[in-house]
């Protein structure tokens, strides 16, 4: 890859990426000097943690008060004495709460908010984010001043002066997208203003683990030419997998395939061996609950790590050498587990990672020609060696690219920032608005909803529950493509036409060209609210005669759509004084749109 060049802007910046995993979290960060070239640096010190997650993360773990007050983070979480201070004052131990923000639509029928540990009633998982978040920025400050020569002069020179770098699994939409934004805002991370905003980039987990490899050694033979590459981010709780194509003069990216989140992480697991060790130890003196919270625990901590042979017997050492049960294969205080069976707790996130890669060799416009895998689960050699006997026939290059696959998303996301190497996403969904449409009495579809039919204040009759697409699914759109689509609105009432708002809506469905929303009700959601402000037009609007010599008003307007970046952008726009003008997203009016 082309090295970075000096940093242009007229003063010294910090850039913070921020990794919070469903398990484990990091922190990566560039301080850029006018003049200088960039360096990715890792947070790799963080309190009461010493070689946790491979020196850089640190367990997404919250303890809480029962008045709602966060206590201990992270490596602090694990110390003895919390955990006793914790036990007899009542605090509650929040883990996986980041899979409370999943959407609820995603393809997960193995997972349900009960699999999940609860929430307290009084919170939410964007309360949580929140105080994650404040306390990564904490440590942040604490290690940048002290690990950097004249460290407290150097934050003070750019304190105020901080862009922020959030990541998130490539099935996260726009709603979670908010929610993170409002995480961040709520964490004192930026003030809550469009200016603050602007500090903030988000960025899928495959993105960021794309240019975390553009930057590995390992991978330097991979990106010569014109190439295709996939890359798995195997991590706690999501499979993330995306494909792109390089081209080189310049170096870019194009995804040639919408990008995958699979809810398979190693947090599955984990969770399938406890199911396992329950079912196993029913009717031995250690199936107790608290026997066997023990040994899952130390079954995620050593033995899934540990484990790359189905031939050869796996052990969880959970007591001492009293503590034996022969007939439930206990002995010295260790549980023996034979190895299939272990290997059969790896299968569903083995098979789905299978599906995510065969879906995507399917969809991609252009051949793959390496495969990369990273993330925390990726430190698995069983998962890496089932997926290099996957891949071995089809004479793909795959690789580990680095020994801490764990930082990959941290360490990319700064990357993302300095570089932006990708130039075109592929749409994952079809996007468009509901809306009203003309009544043709020769349509059979038409006469289906004759009875839902309604009279305009021209005198024309239209259907409501039509859904007019904007952008398609599979398409491929730049960072400077916009779509749009004309519309226009009928009001008795010139005021009426003082605001226009329209829902931007997300169809899921597998038709090609969707045309009722009420088809298929459940395959449609609202992504967000666009709104305009056409109070200055609307003045100028000339009153119609429609029906019955009924005078109304017509406002023509137009829904602008870019897909491009890393997040949805919407827009209502409209000529006022033949100039174009826009209105940011706002809440919704009632008011029938129709297709023209």
């Amino acid at each position: 890859m082309p090295e970075r060049q000096p940093y242009q802007g007229p003063a010294r910046k910090l850039v913070l990426a921020f990794d919070i995993g469903t398990t484990y979290s990091g922190v990566s960060y560039s301080i850029l000097d006018p003049g200088e070239p960039p360096v990715i640096c890792c947070v790799t010190r963080f309190p009461a943690t010493d070689h946790v997650g491979g020196n850089s993360k640190i367990p997404s773990i919250v303890y809480y008060d029962q008045g709602g007050t966060p206590r201990a983070f992270g490596g602090e979480a694990l110390q003895e004495s919390i955990i006793e201070t914790a036990e007899d004052e009542g605090w509650i131990k929040l883990e996986w709460w980041k899979l409370h923000m999943r959407p609820k639509d995603m393809p997960s029928n193995h997972v349900s908010d009960h699999d999940i540990p609860p929430l307290p009633p009084t919170m939410n998982a964007v309360q949580v984010l929140s105080d994650f978040m404040k306390y990564l920025f904490k440590c942040t400050k604490t290690y940048i001043e002290e690990t950097h020569a004249s460290g407290r002069d150097m934050w003070t020179s750019f304190e105020n002066n901080i862009d922020f770098v959030l990541s998130h699994p490539n099935g996260w939409e726009g709603p979670q997208q908010t929610q993170i934004r409002r995480a961040a805002v709520l964490a004192g991370l930026v003030p809550d203003s469009p200016e603050g905003q602007t500090r903030i980039q988000l960025v899928t987990e495959g993105e960021a683990s794309l240019h975390f490899c553009l930057g590995s050694a390992n991978t330097a033979d991979s990106f010569k030419g014109d190439q295709g590459v996939m890359v798995i981010d195997a991590g706690g709780g999501t499979i993330d997998v995306s494909s792109y194509y390089m081209t080189i003069s310049p170096t870019t990216f194009q995804e040639i395939a919408p990008a995958e989140c699979r809810l398979q992480g190693s947090v599955f697991v984990g969770r399938r061996a406890r199911k396992f060790l329950q079912e196993m130890l029913s009717g031995s003196k250690f199936g107790t609950e608290d026997d066997v919270a023990q040994m899952t625990s130390e079954f995620d901590k050593t033995t899934k790590h540990r484990f790359s042979n189905p031939a050869e017997p796996s052990y969880i050492r959970f007591g001492t050498v009293r503590d034996r049960d022969p007939a439930f294969n206990i002995k010295s205080g260790q549980l023996k587990l034979p190895g299939t069976e272990v290997a059969a707790l790896f299968e569903p996130s083995v098979a789905a990672i299978f599906a995510a890669v065969e879906n995507q060799r399917r969809l991609v416009t252009k051949p793959i020609n390496s495969i990369f895998l990273v993330g925390g689960f990726a430190a698995s050699d069983w998962l890496f060696s089932r997926i290099q006997d996957h891949i071995k026939p089809l004479e793909l290059n795959f690789c580990r690219p680095d020994s801490q696959t764990n930082k990959a998303v941290a360490e990319g996301a700064i990357a993302f920032y300095l570089d932006h190497r990708v130039s075109a996403r592929v749409a994952k969904f079809t996007y468009g608005t509901r809306c009203a449409i003309g009544f043709d009495k020769n349509d059979e579809q038409h006469k289906l909803r004759a009875a839902s039919a309604i009279p305009r204040p021209s005198g024309r009759t239209v259907l409501p529950n039509a859904f007019s697409a904007i952008l398609h699914k599979g398409t491929t759109v730049s960072e400077a493509k916009e779509f749009r689509k004309d519309f226009i609105i009928e009001c008795a009432e010139r005021t009426s036409c003082d605001t226009v708002a329209t829902e931007i809506v997300c169809y899921r469905g597998r038709s090609s060209n969707p045309r009722w929303a009420d088809s298929e009700p459940g395959m449609f959601s609202n992504l967000c609210t666009v709104h305009a402000d056409t109070s200055h037009v609307s003045k100028t609007l000339s009153p119609r005669r429609g029906f019955a010599g009924l005078q109304f008003y017509r406002q023509q307007f137009s829904i602008v759509l870019m897909f491009g970046l890393t997040e949805l952008q919407a827009q209502i726009s409209w000529m006022e004084d033949g100039e174009e003008k826009r209105g940011p997203a706002t809440v919704v009016f009632d008011q029938v749109v129709e297709e023209i």
